[in-house]
């Protein structure tokens, strides 16, 4: 096959994984569920949980452990995505073709249906301990949910975010190299950094690796 269609294959795997951990709309909760599902599947390269897959492959990972890890980290971009297009935040109304979130389901539950998301990113990352056969795998997963946390926290992405925001008030003259590059590192690198560090972790790399 060719580098698109290997490419294309693999973006319907990601797709695939991801949709399987996606919940039910169901309950009284349906609203939300539905505005998660919206936005988790509006599209996207899905390269973040398909670098992780090489990784995994990389160092030698072959059994599905590393799935749950696809499909969190998906989540948790998507979620990003949902808060940054908010009135409060860039104000977008069109994300990839599409309505944003809040356009269809209003600001309010936007950030529900964010929050909705990076809370059943973890939820579903933890589902990667039923896959675990000794200690030593047990470590791996817990070590995989530490990076996740962290790239996408307060060290990570969301500190990226804040220093973007801050930027955006700022005299141009005033916004340094050394800033810019903290917002790309942490805004945008740091989950793309967790998706290969976390494919290597669940792999059994070693620390140099």
């Amino acid at each position: 096959m060719s580098f698109n269609e290997t490419l294309q294959a693999k973006t319907a795997y990601a797709e695939e994984v991801l949709s399987s951990y996606l919940p039910k709309e169901e309950g009284y909760q349906k609203i939300v569920l539905e505005a998660m599902n919206y936005s988790a599947t509006v599209g996207g390269k899905r390269l973040r949980p398909i670098i992780m897959k090489e990784c995994y492959a990389l160092f030698g990972g072959t059994d599905k452990k590393i799935e749950p890890f696809m499909a969190a980290l998906e989540m948790i971009h998507n979620y990003s995505l949902v808060h940054d297009d908010l009135p409060a935040m860039d104000n977008d109304e069109f994300r990839r073709g599409k309505k944003t979130t809040w356009t269809v389901y209003g600001d309010g539950m936007a950030v529900l249906a964010g929050d909705g998301l990076l809370n059943l990113a973890f939820e579903t990352a933890a589902k990667a301990f039923d896959e675990a056969e000794d200690l030593s795998e047990y470590k791996r997963v817990a070590a995989a949910i530490q990076v996740l946390a962290k790239k996408a926290g307060i060290y990570g992405m969301i500190g990226g975010q804040t220093a973007d925001i801050e930027a955006e008030d700022m005299e141009q003259n005033k916004v340094t190299n050394d800033l810019l590059l903290f917002i790309h590192k942490n805004k945008t690198a740091a989950l793309i950094e967790s998706s290969m560090m976390i494919g290597a972790i669940l792999a059994g790399a070693k620390e140099d690796d």
